[in-house]
């Protein structure tokens, strides 16, 4: 489905602009829904050889693995190279943070997998020891993981970066804290961060686009665009195109 935003910006807000030249497409959050990261790679396919713009870059703001059952299979299909005609800019997520952590401390295991990692390590086909001791089970259970999880895969999570700009717009996982800049967000506030920023009504020199937190539909401020609509239950997996001054969406 392809549908634009309705109305019009009020007179006093800020117009932003993508990079002149450029289709800028912002996928949201994805947790382990391959197949509709390939429905809306083949609406951003087919967007692209229509308008066929000098340069398209496709954003994912992270959260690529968990809850969903096709972790393994997503970061697969990202390994496989960007879309043709297009450049890519993949973005860490909280939940590929908690994952790296795992992997280097079992002892985090008990909050990563009850937020989604099962999902993401059965995908890996690692399973739960039958063990009574949980930081044995957790122990095991990483171990295991570290034999299974491909190098590429492993190469790919610890590259993802942090932020991505383009034009008049910043993109990160969860948002920014108010007031520092972009090179002086820390990893907590660009993964985590969810009450102080999005009540935030200040300009932020950039418009922010972010994923993080779930909503119906895109939620478009004055000063940030949310982009996560909790594909991996609603089936709803979005994506924002910006070109020029004009914002439309792609939505499975």
């Amino acid at each position: 489905m392809f549908s634009k935003f309705f109305g019009s910006r009020r007179q006093e807000e800020r117009v932003y602009s993508a990079p002149a030249g450029s289709r800028v497409y912002a996928v949201g959050d994805i947790h382990g829904r391959v197949d509709l990261l390939n429905r809306i790679h083949g609406l951003i396919s087919a967007d692209i050889r229509t308008v066929q713009p000098a340069r398209a870059v496709v954003v994912y703001v992270g959260d690529y693995i968990d809850r969903g059952d096709s972790s393994r299979d997503v970061i697969e299909l990202l390994l496989a190279g960007p879309l043709e005609g297009a450049e890519a800019v993949h973005l860490l997520g909280n939940h590929e943070a908690f994952m790296l952590s795992f992997l280097d401390d079992p002892s985090v295991g008990e909050p990563w997998l009850k937020n989604g990692g099962d999902s993401t390590v059965y995908s890996y086909g690692v399973g739960a020891p039958h063990v009574s001791d949980r930081r044995q089970r957790h122990q095991m259970m990483r171990d295991d993981l570290r034999e299974k999880l491909p190098q590429a895969h492993l190469d790919f999570l610890r590259a993802l970066k942090r932020y991505h700009v383009e034009g008049d717009y910043a993109f990160v996982h969860a948002g920014i804290r108010p007031g520092v800049t972009l090179d002086e967000q820390v990893d907590d506030d660009v993964l985590w961060i969810r009450g102080e920023f999005l009540e935030d009504k200040s300009d932020h020199g950039k418009c922010i686009v972010h994923g993080h937190t779930i909503t119906d539909d895109i939620d478009v401020r004055p000063n940030r665009i949310g982009i996560d609509t909790g594909a991996y239950y609603s089936g709803t997996l979005s994506c924002l195109v910006l070109d020029g001054e004009s914002r439309t969406v792609l939505q499975t």
